[in-house]
């Protein structure tokens, strides 16, 4: 198999001087390649080093043919018609041109060998489930997840020979999704993708596991790694409790070996004492028994020393990724208590609430929809961002959202300042003691949220707004496993487990919702329904 894509030697720091990669060798073959790790262990920073988006400060990326890059957040220019997204237009105008009669060479440059360049674009919209846009529309009037397969659909126009997705489920509804697992099925070159999707994971030919600044490969999709990783971090438990046995049996025969240097030692200056042999002969056996003595010793001490760093080696190879605990005593909610009273609610853009709707307790509830149906417009309107058409929306209770952007954080400060903002009355030290659960601990707490990962800037947002004084009794959540890798999934399920107030989660992760006990479903189809996860599914 040759390989397409090299990277040798490759170290990148942040300004502050946080190290991602030092000396990094990894290559990339034909197929697909499941790129995985923890938060913060710089898989998106890789992919951006591949696509030229970053440069290494030191090592080299050498890449056989062009790179197409999806990163995790696409932004596009409202104004720009589709065409113009998609990299045509400039072709497709030349085209109606020379249709229209216009003969000019300059228009016959610009279309090249390209003649079939508008129905290969509208085949590729329809492809994606965006046949219905055409290309004459603007970005502004299409939805954040039509937008990400808008951006897919240019890479795969100009057929790229490596292609690199961050997270590109990111912002789907489940239609959009299975348009988007189907285009990577298909892919013929070599393709490197980071998710937390399990169902687009399964579709990979390989995992290459990222962590501690090198890089694992496992054969096989994500169900395959995962059978492959439980019989390593067995093996390497068992490794722990054999290194273990072997520390303490090497501490008995140390000490062992202590007493019987000392019985021998004070059998020799009783000998001394007595004169009971010449004394030249025991000079001689006095000193051949310290010599004795301090290799006796120094063996000893040297197996304890082994046994000890092969007990750090096998601890080192099982993994231990922590989970977040929190203590939120004061975000619990009665149940009868109500919460949110929803009346006659016309959003912005169209969506409704006809009648109303009323949450109470510590209800937890899915809301649930195609891309563009309204759900952030809702989360919005709730929270105060967006004046509804007409009727109310009414909070009850201290309530936080935390938005798929993340923008709640500044991006100049540190984590425990960004909470600082949110927790006036709280102390530096309080701060600190509640991040740390968080798992931002010492020095990770002083980091700039700029330089933060994807999921350690969700873990940051969310510590925020958790910890924010009042606290939370209505949290709203809006595609919050965007960016997360399975690791920080779990912390965000453990930590909404400890969350005792009312919850709306606007999410397409279904798997997920049915994780931290949804109690009632809404779907948002036009007007706001009751659902079962069973029509959603």
């Amino acid at each position: 198999m040759s390989t397409s894509l090299t990277c040798t030697s490759l170290s990148f720091s942040w300004p502050d001087g946080t190290s991602v990669f030092e000396g990094l060798d990894v290559a990339f073959g034909p197929g697909r390649t499941g790129l995985v790790g923890v938060n913060g262990s710089g898989k998106s920073t890789l992919l951006k080093l591949i696509a030229g988006e970053l440069a290494p400060a030191d090592g080299a990326v050498r890449v056989a043919g062009e790179v197409g890059h999806l990163p995790q957040n696409v932004t596009l220019d409202t104004r720009l018609r589709v065409d113009e997204a998609l990299g045509i237009a400039g072709r497709r105008a030349a085209l109606h041109a020379i249709e229209a009669g216009d003969v000019a060479e300059e228009h016959f440059e610009t279309v090249g060998d390209d003649w079939d360049v508008e129905e290969r674009a509208l085949a590729t919209l329809g492809e994606l489930g965006l046949g219905h846009i055409g290309l004459d529309r603007t970005i502004g009037e299409v939805s954040g997840g039509e937008s990400v397969l808008l951006r897919l659909a240019a890479l795969l126009l100009r057929r790229p020979d490596v292609l690199l997705l961050d997270e590109p489920t990111n912002n789907l509804d489940l239609y959009a999704r299975r348009r988007l697992y189907a285009a990577v099925e298909s892919w013929p070159g070599v393709m490197v993708v980071v998710s937390h999707d399990r169902e687009l994971l399964e579709l990979v030919d390989q995992i290459a596991d990222l962590r501690a600044g090198e890089v694992t490969w496992f054969g096989g999709n994500f169900s395959a790694y995962e059978e492959a990783l439980a019989v390593e971090q067995e093996a390497a438990e068992r490794m722990v409790r054999v290194a273990e046995a072997d520390l303490r049996k090497q501490k008995r025969e140390l000490v062992d070996a202590q007493v019987k240097l000392a019985r021998r030692k004070r059998y020799g200056q009783k000998m001394w004492d007595q004169k009971r042999e010449p004394k030249i002969v025991m000079g001689a056996r006095k000193r051949a028994a310290q010599v004795s003595a301090g290799k006796h010793r120094l063996l000893h001490e040297e197996r304890l020393t082994e046994a000890r760093e092969r007990l750090d080696d096998a601890v080192e190879a099982v993994r231990d990724d922590d989970e977040i605990r929190v203590d939120l005593p004061y975000t619990a909610v009665p149940p009868g208590r109500s919460v949110l009273t929803l009346r006659e609610l016309e959003l912005a853009y169209g969506a409704r609430v006809a009648g109303g709707l009323d949450l109470h307790g510590p209800e937890r509830v899915a809301l649930v929809g195609r891309n563009g149906a309204g759900k952030t417009t809702l989360l919005r309107t709730i929270a105060g961002e967006l004046a509804p058409v007409s009727g109310e929306a009414l909070a009850h209770v201290p309530l936080r959202f935390l938005p798929q952007r993340l923008d709640v954080l500044d991006d100049e400060l540190s984590v425990a300042e960004n909470v600082a903002r949110f927790a006036p009355g709280a102390t530096n030290n309080g701060i600190r003691a509640r991040l740390a659960r968080f798992l931002f601990r010492g020095a990770r707490a002083d980091q700039k949220a700029a330089t933060l990962s994807g999921g350690e800037r969700f873990r940051a947002a969310l510590a925020a707004l958790m910890l924010a004084e009042p606290a939370p009794q209505l949290l709203m959540l809006d595609e919050p496993t965007n960016n997360l890798d399975m690791a920080s999934v779990r912390q965000l399920t453990s930590a909404l487990e400890s969350y005792e107030g009312a919850l709306i989660v606007a999410s397409h992760d279904l798997p997920f919702l049915e994780s931290i006990g949804i109690t009632r479903w809404l779907l948002l189809d036009g007007e706001l329904r009751e659902t079962t996860p069973e029509e959603v599914g």
